[in-house]
């Protein structure tokens, strides 16, 4: 067996994977709070767990997959402040904080599909986990790390020697006001709360009762509680973006650590960001673009599973259009090229030292740590290599797919008519081309992509296929 190595955020290091329990593998990842739809930022995170899960299944693992849904009103940011995004949402929508989680929570699992990612194992609403998260505060109350002011329940990062190990954060260099707005009741600027029974906002619809009042919990207890709940108090791998390293996933290691005693996750994984002229997407102004505005423009949602796939997971990946068209071209042609294979299964040269090979190059390069832009690069060779018949292609290409999840066993041709008006424009192009007028060719084809088309050329002549 290959050998599997990630890289560890907690380690600043690649390490070779070593599960806690033979063949089994337990993955959180965090999950999207339902107040609007998911971003395609948001989405490059999606396609980056699934992707390491079914490295996994691939590598013939049994993987447990846990993903939240945060349907639970909560401040904006992860240091108890901004805006209730439920509440932003129902405002917005003039609806009810519950219609609006179910809408997005639905919305979200259609983009899902969309892109072929696997559902989780187990998506856990955090509404339907409120018991646990105050069994959890009442660990923590027990054991000393918690205080109580004007009515909310918070969490004394002083009390637990390791606090911010992994974000590289020390307790002596903590500044009141540097990233966390201040709030009076805090011993330290950087305690968390656990529980609000003292809400800065009018009648909030999400509340429950509890030991401390009727109330709602803080953000980070509800990734400890549902994760220990389904993966157990000591689970493989903790998956999420690089923002949340810094406060999110550093309370939630401090408030899991301090309520079991014991080393919560054994491999933080982190993916970077999807950014927009440099920027990170968010979801207000230009830079929210989702997965419906890739559609309205034609793209097919698995031509932007191709881009990111192109880049390492633990890169920034720069977004614009003029490179998801260039995705989609070579994405394309390489749909193509694999329905050529399919449809001529009978030409069979095999050679069973070079199909080997190729496995053994696909599979060291999705274990070093997911390097699915070499991995694509092996798809490449594979058919340009004339040593193989097609049908040892496909089955090749078939297989490695069990993990890039681009849907090979579905790919199949198009049926459509060309409009009059793009063979005319084909016609256009081929006069301008004999004439050796190759500007006004390069414009007619613009104008046929313009109109949803491309044209290949092939020696049968120019050949038009949807964008």
């Amino acid at each position: 067996m290959v050998e599997i190595q990630l890289y560890n955020t907690a380690s600043r290091s690649k390490e070779v994977f070593t599960p806690i329990k033979e063949g089994e593998i337990g993955i959180y990842c965090c999950g999207p709070t339902v107040y609007n739809f998911a971003h395609i930022g948001n989405l490059r995170a999606y396609i980056f767990d699934d992707i390491l899960r079914r490295m996994f299944e691939y590598n013939n693992y049994k993987v447990n997959q846990v993903i939240n849904i945060t349907d639970v009103g909560h401040l904006s940011s992860d240091a108890d402040e901004g805006e209730d995004k439920m509440l932003k949402g129902a405002k917005r929508e003039n609806k009810t904080v519950w219609d609006i989680a179910r809408f997005y929570e639905e919305a979200f699992f259609k983009d899902l599909t969309l892109l072929n990612i696997q559902k989780p194992s187990i998506s856990c609403r955090a509404t339907e986990h409120i018991s646990e998260m105050i069994e959890l505060i009442e660990r923590l109350e027990k054991k000393g790390f918690t205080y109580e002011a004007e009515g909310n329940i918070y969490f004394d990062i002083t009390k637990f020697s390791d606090y911010g190990k992994m974000a590289g954060i020390k307790l002596g260099n903590l500044e009141a006001g540097a990233r966390i707005e201040v709030d009076e009741n805090k011993k330290n600027p950087h305690d968390f709360v656990l529980w609000f029974t003292n809400s800065k906002f009018k009648n909030q619809a999400m509340q429950w009762d509890s030991p401390w009042g009727r109330g709602f919990p803080g953000w980070h207890i509800e990734c400890s509680a549902m994760s220990m709940k389904y993966l157990g108090e000591q689970f493989d791998i903790h998956c999420g973006g690089i923002d949340h390293i810094q406060i999110h996933h550093t309370n939630e290691i401090a408030q899991s650590e301090g309520a079991t005693g014991k080393k919560w996750v054994n491999y933080w994984l982190h993916n970077e960001f999807l950014v927009l002229n440099k920027g990170k997407m968010s979801k207000s102004g230009d830079s929210f673009i989702i997965l419906q505005t890739l559609k309205d423009k034609g793209f097919d949602p698995i031509v932007f599973r191709y881009f990111c796939l192109g880049s390492y997971y633990r890169k920034q990946l720069n977004f614009s259009f003029e490179a998801l068209e260039q995705a989609q071209e070579t994405f394309s042609k390489l749909k193509e090229r694999i329905i050529e294979l399919k449809e001529d299964l009978s030409c069979s040269f095999p050679d069973a030292k070079i199909e080997s090979e190729y496995k053994s190059n696909f599979i060291k390069a999705i274990n070093e740590d997911l390097n699915t832009s070499k991995a694509l690069a092996i798809i490449h060779g594979i058919l340009a290599d004339k040593t193989l018949g097609s049908k040892e292609k496909y089955e090749l290409i078939l297989n490695f797919d069990k993990v890039l999840g681009f849907g090979v066993e579905n790919f199949k041709k198009e049926k459509f008519d060309v409009p009059s008006e793009i063979q005319d424009l084909i016609k256009a192009r081929g006069e301008a081309r004999e004439s050796k007028d190759w500007t006004k060719a390069d414009e007619v084809r613009d104008k046929i992509k313009a109109l949803g088309f491309t044209i290949d050329d092939t020696p049968a002549g120019p050949v038009a296929r949807r964008l």
